[in-house]
């Protein structure tokens, strides 16, 4: 019988074990190229955990979610390894951006692995954490140069905070300039909220995200393009 990897993934992320999950990853890779570990495997696998995160269940916790966001970097980190060792063209540097849960959002994971993707596509990830106000928002994004926010939230009502964070953005004059990248568990089963709360787009998974950057990143410069800026 062929192996399940991606349950067996899941179930060491459970238990918190990091080796296991990477020894999983190791026994998948074997005869395969890494590079389809994160669509085939990682991505997927992540997934249902973070679909057994919102619903509470299959014993998830906060060292799970540590564990699963450790496992993303683990194996991004091998990649950029392998790319380096096959001396492929190291990847541009990218401009600031900053991540972060909206005030009162306490659940980390979907933000660590959001940033471990970007980082991995080479942004310059400013991580500011959990339960952050609009204000610390914008005083970042001023002072690091970011043009991009990511803004996570789990549930309807701290999702209902990115509005603030919108019109502190508005307030001070950076609409367009400041995109509002979304994302949790809220916004993917309530996609029309994304707009009613002032985002500029989300993903439908980390793996996704720096795509989704990316494309709001050009879509800044296109208010205020800056000669001699860091570019993607």
């Amino acid at each position: 019988m062929d192996r399940n990897y991606s349950r067996d993934l899941l179930k060491a992320i459970q238990k918190a074990d990091r080796a296991g999950a990477n020894a999983v990853v190791d026994a998948w890779a074997a005869g395969r190229s890494f590079h389809q570990v994160i669509p085939e495997l990682l991505a997927p696998t992540l997934e249902t955990f973070g679909k057994l995160w919102a619903q509470g269940s299959g014993g998830v916790s906060l060292a799970t979610g540590y564990v699963a966001s450790k496992v993303a970097e683990d194996v991004l980190s091998r990649l950029l390894l392998e790319s380096a060792s096959r001396e492929a063209p190291a990847l541009p540097a990218k401009g600031p951006v900053l991540v972060g849960n909206v005030e009162d959002d306490f659940h980390p994971l979907g933000r660590k692995m959001v940033a471990a993707f970007l980082r991995a596509a080479g942004w310059e990830v400013h991580d500011l954490g959990v339960d952050i106000g609009p204000e610390q928002f914008v005083d970042k994004a001023e002072e690091t140069g970011a043009r991009v926010i990511g803004a996570s939230a789990m549930m309807f009502t701290t999702a209902k905070n990115v509005e603030k964070l919108r019109e502190e953005i508005d307030r001070r004059g950076l609409r367009g300039r400041l995109q509002l990248a979304v994302g949790g568990a809220v916004f993917k089963l309530r996609p029309e909220l994304v707009e009613a709360f002032g985002g500029d787009g989300t993903a439908a998974s980390a793996a996704e995200a720096p795509a989704l950057f990316e494309r709001l990143w050009q879509q800044s410069l296109t208010f205020e393009p800056v000669s001699g800026e860091v570019r993607p």
